[in-house]
């Protein structure tokens, strides 16, 4: 019964406060790539992180274009996620390596929300091409910076575009390499 309670804690942990840190990433992205904030799908990201972030940004300035808050929340929840799951686990672990553990982890999620993007973008193309969405439109948004440079170095072959192949072996290799750096 104590490993189904441990089981029950961490599926709730990570469940509740990692949906969370994953729509203040995409925030995060959808500024970045100046997405079309009357998009229904980016109305709800907004008013699901604005009652946090607003507070934050009267203190924390964005810096470069980058909206430095909202990276900043999403770390204090990952921080705070990566406690509750060592403590529900009972091990006891130093600080720091929660600090050093978090931006792994949070690098980690970063990527999988682009291969999930990417993967979502394929599948439409496969079973809806050139139907307007508007979660579409933020998908394709969000994966053209990544994608560009995909279609250079792999342009379309005999009316097959491979570039997402090409992204997601990088993908891949990142995803994997992050735990090898952040343990």
């Amino acid at each position: 019964m104590n490993n189904f309670m441990v089981n029950a804690a961490t599926y709730l942990i990570s469940t509740i406060i990692g949906l969370y840190i994953i729509i203040i990433l995409l925030r995060f992205l959808l500024q970045l790539v100046k997405a079309d904030f009357y998009n229904p799908l980016s109305q709800f990201i907004v008013k699901a992180t604005s009652p946090v972030l607003t507070p934050m940004r009267r203190f924390i300035p964005g810096l470069f274009g980058l909206d430095i808050a909202s990276l900043l929340l999403a770390y204090i929840l990952q921080c705070i996620e990566n406690f509750l799951l060592f403590a529900v686990r009972g091990i006891s672990i130093n600080p720091l390596v929660i600090l050093w553990h978090s931006i792994g982890s949070l690098l980690t999620l970063f990527l999988y929300i682009y291969f999930f993007a990417i993967l979502i973008q394929v599948i439409i193309s496969w079973v809806s091409p050139g139907t307007y969405n508007p979660a579409t439109a933020l998908i394709y948004r969000i994966t053209e910076p990544v994608m560009q440079p995909a279609r250079k170095l792999l342009p379309p072959f005999s009316g097959f575009d491979l570039s997402p192949l090409l992204v997601f072996v990088v993908l891949n290799l990142l995803i994997m390499f992050v735990p090898v750096l952040f343990g």
